[in-house]
């Protein structure tokens, strides 16, 4: 039995905690890992590729940073920024490399590489994992250090990607339950501000539920106008550490996040740093298990629509509208369970809505 992988990051000068919310498939593509890829079947994103494969999107990681050089993931990268341990008080610098502007990677900061995998890795080049988007760029956004950073970092790393080109904002991370008040009370509303710019400026926000599993989405996914993702696992039931996919304006769905518990195949694979350890033995790849892996499943399925030309609304109703719920097979039907249900890539790129 491994224990579930979870990345806690401190954020804000109130000390509000962030958390970076960390059967089989049949291959069709050549990439060596694709087998175990459950995930990538679960949103039938292999069918969702003859209609788009998200080239012209980019989705911005805003997290831990990226190892720039992956032979996964090099290839798909436009330039990043690094938000913490910036010189002199500079509110930007570098670029956005996992290993921060110290030059030293801890195995904690693997979380931002592992995360830009499953939305978009390079696809059927014969090596490691397939991407939800193959053809969608990623931009590196490092806003936590060691797994933690502040409010004010995030919120710049946002509107950095925006102000970049960034057409997809994905937020693994998310605070403590309970914090939800201080900004439903204005008490710190940075990454939501953030989020609402972004969204002006034309870019999906997709954001974590959470990993502790209480009754609704943690912030900012529950106070923000992005996308909140619940996790599920490979057998669609609704992952035990999850949130659930529950906020005010109900746009929440849910995607594969893993079971935490069980063997490195019954979560997420995808990339890490190449020098970093990897606790299911696979150099480069490893296997985890949060919200924050269900995150980037949605983040490449929105990464399909934009690239269609899609606008933010029409995006999201398209992700919310064909969802599907688990058993009884409903789409578009608000439960407490799924939010609208298990994100479906090949509904939303052929949808009319």
């Amino acid at each position: 039995m491994r224990a579930p992988r979870r990345t806690t990051a401190l954020v804000g000068a109130v000390g509000l905690a962030v958390v970076a919310t960390a059967a089989p498939a049949s291959a069709a593509t050549n990439d060596p890992l694709r087998s175990k890829q459950w995930g990538l079947t679960q949103v039938r994103a292999e069918q969702a590729w003859p209609t788009s494969r998200g080239a012209g999107a980019t989705i911005a990681v805003v997290d831990t940073g990226v190892d720039l050089s992956h032979p996964d993931l090099a290839a798909k990268l436009v330039p990043g920024a690094t938000f913490v341990g910036c010189a002199g008080g500079a509110a930007v610098c570098s670029d956005g490399n996992w290993k921060g502007t110290d030059g030293v990677g801890q195995d904690v900061d693997s979380h931002g590489t592992h995360v830009s995998g499953i939305a978009a890795a390079i696809t059927d080049n014969g090596t490691g994992v397939a991407g939800v988007a193959p053809d969608a760029k990623i931009m590196p956004i490092k806003v936590l250090e060691d797994g933690s950073g502040s409010t004010v970092d995030i919120a710049n790393g946002i509107r950095w990607a925006a102000d970049h080109g960034a057409d997809v904002i994905n937020l693994s991370l998310g605070s403590l339950p309970g914090t939800q008040v201080l900004s439903i009370t204005g008490l710190d509303t940075d990454v939501e501000d953030a989020i609402d710019y972004a969204r002006t400026k034309g870019a999906v926000s997709v954001i974590a539920a959470g990993n502790t599993s209480t009754i609704a989405c943690t912030s900012p996914g529950f106070s923000s106008t992005g996308i909140c993702v619940g996790s599920t696992d490979k057998n669609e039931l609704h992952s035990a550490f999850s949130e659930l996919p529950i906020k005010p304006d109900l746009k929440v769905v849910s995607a594969p996040g893993g079971f935490a518990f069980g063997a490195c195949d019954d979560d997420v694979w995808s990339t890490v740093p190449t020098e970093a350890t990897s606790s299911c033995g696979v150099a480069g790849y490893d296997a985890f298990a949060g919200t924050s892996m269900a995150t980037p499943h949605v983040a490449g399925v929105a990464a399909l629509l934009l690239a269609q030309g899609r606008t933010v609304d029409q995006t999201e109703q398209a992700i919310l509208t064909t969802a599907r719920t688990p058993v009884l097979g409903l789409r578009g039907q608000f439960s407490p369970l799924y939010g609208y249900g298990v994100v479906d890539a090949q509904a939303a790129v052929t949808s009319t809505r």
